[in-house]
Formats: C-alpha cells, structure tokens, sequence
C-alpha cells in the first residue's frame, strides 16, 4: 500500500478520532480492523499505479477516481459507492467558482478519495479527525465532508449577495456604467456556481433515494437536510441572477435617458442655429445688391436682428414646451 504517496491515510476508530498508518500496512486490510481512509492526489502515479493494480477496486470506480474532469454523480457498483462532488475554491489568487472536484469510492471498512488542487472542506474534515470529532462511519464521513462544501458554497453565496447590494445601493446614489464589469464577474461567478451545484443536488437525490448500507437513519436525515440546503442555495442563485438582470436592464435604461438627454439638448441647439445660420449664409454670398453693403451700422443691425430671432425661438420653445 502506497502510504508515501497518500495525502492522508488514517484508521477511524469508530469514536471521532483516528490512527495515522505508516508504512509497512497490510494489504489484506479487512472491514473489521476498522475503516480505512486513504486520499491521494491522483495525478501521482505511484498513487495511478497502486490505485489501477493493487486497489482492489471495480475498473470503474478506478476510472472515476482518475479521471481528470467529471461532473457531480453517483454510482452504486453493488455495495461500493462511487460519489463525484464539487466544491468552491477557496485557495488563495484563485476564483471561488473554479470549483474543485473531488472523487470518494465508499465500500464495507474503506474510504479511497482522490483530488488534484487542495480542497479546504477536506483539510478542515481531516483536522476534525486528528482532533477526536470526525466521523465514526463511511456515512457520517460523506455527511461531514457534504457538510463542509455545502458551508462553504453559503458563504461564497452571501459574499455574492453582499456585492449585489452594495452594486444596487450604489446604482440608488447614481452609479456609472462602471459597474457593468462587476456585474457580469458576479453573474459568471454565480452561473458557474449553478453549473456544477445542479447536478451536485440530482447526485444527492440519487444517493438519498438508495438502499445504501452505508447509511444510518441518522445520516438519512442529514442526507435530506443537506439537500434542502442546497436546493435552497440553487434558488438563491436564481434569484441573484434575476437581481443582476433588473441591474442591468435599469444600468441601460439609465444609459439610453442619458444618451436621449444628450440627443435631445444637441437637436434643440441645432434648431437654435438653424435660422441663424440660414440668415448670416445668405448676407454673405458675395453677390451684388445684398442689403446693408454700403449702411455702417448694418452689422449691429444684423446682429440684432440675430438677438431678436433667438428671443422668438426661445418664447416658442416655451410654448412648446420643449425647453
């Protein structure tokens, strides 16, 4: 058994705690010397090798323990539960909806994950188990592990909801079109998010619906709770996304009054200076017999004449109303 290569390799003592195996461990390992956890990260091949020759495992739960992209499901391959899940990324520099996979194959006495990027939902199980208040049980440690993703998807959802408001509340005070690019990073985020949530929950449902040995009556009713949970994390995403459209609809509504705005001051300029400039082009065509050519004073006539023309327009604009 390839104890170098393992993550974690521990024997739950059935009490909350665990002993730490260290190499030599038999192979021969049987359901009652206790439950066995085993987690590689699975592109080490010594980890590929063990896993593939000397596992013991179905080729299909070996398979899914590798395999480099795969979706949250569930497979029962007899008494063996093969389980894919997600979980949001919370490793520092990275985004919170690259959600990390991780794949467990459940059987009598034997716990085998695998993953590739650190997943802290697992790292904060495997302290709970050096502490003496992890898992008893394959079932309360699949719960404990859904427990630990499911908080953590919470809290990026109230993160996401927290920057919905702050976005809207800023909108209230007159917002720029700045805040498109913050709206479509949340609105990624949160697709991404329903992406890999959805299916998690059709996984679930699946599991819940099983006659899975595994599984205490207990852990039945944390199974549903878990679920419900995530139904409701699902809702509230739908429910970000229909706030993010009506930002976006009052965001261009609030572009399209601006640019109308805009449009509307240039064409009542123009139609200032449309007479005005009617009148200066035709004086000065340079023709004989224009009016004034020979008076001194017809400049500041003219002039006047412009002053008394902007007058009319203004009174009629009024009348209008479009002033």
């Amino acid at each position: 058994m390839p104890l170098t290569t393992a993550t974690y390799a521990y024997r739950l003592d059935g009490q909350g705690g665990a002993c730490p195996l260290e190499a030599p461990a038999p192979l021969d390992w049987g359901p009652d010397q206790g439950v066995l956890w085993l987690h590689f990260d699975y592109t080490n091949p010594e980890a590929q090798r063990w896993l593939m020759e000397d596992s013991g495992l179905d080729p299909i739960a070996v398979e899914a323990l590798l395999a480099e992209e795969t979706r949250p499901r569930a497979v029962f391959l007899g008494d063996t539960l093969v389980i894919a899940l997600r979980g949001v990324n919370l490793n520092p520099g990275s985004d919170p909806e690259d959600m990390i996979s991780i794949r467990l194959c459940i059987e009598e006495g034997r716990i085998i994950s695998t993953q590739r990027r650190k997943l802290q939902s697992l790292e904060t199980l495997a302290h709970e188990i050096v502490r003496g208040r992890g898992p008893r049980t394959p079932g309360d440690f699949l719960l404990e592990l859904l427990d630990q993703l499911t908080n953590r998807v919470e809290d990026t959802l109230d993160d996401l909801d927290a920057l919905t408001t702050t976005i809207e509340e800023e909108i209230e005070k007159g917002g720029d079109t700045k805040l498109r690019s913050r709206i479509a990073s949340i609105r990624r985020q949160s697709l991404m998010l329903r992406r890999y949530l959805s299916p998690q929950r059709e996984a679930l449902l699946k599991l819940g619906s099983a006659d899975n040995v595994h599984f205490t009556t207990r852990n039945r009713a944390d199974l549903h709770e878990t679920m419900d949970r995530l139904t409701r994390h699902l809702e509230d995403l739908d429910s970000l996304k229909d706030r993010l459209v009506v930002i976006q609809e009052e965001l261009a509504q609030r572009s399209s009054e601006q640019l109308n705005s805009r449009m509307y001051m240039l064409s009542v300029f123009t139609a200032f200076f449309l007479p005005l400039g009617f009148l200066t082009g035709l004086l000065g065509i340079n023709i004989g017999g224009i009016p004034g050519s020979r008076n001194e004073k017809a400049f500041l006539e003219f002039v006047g004449l412009l002053a008394l023309v902007i007058v009319i327009q203004v009174v009629i604009f009024r009348k209008k109303r479009w002033l």
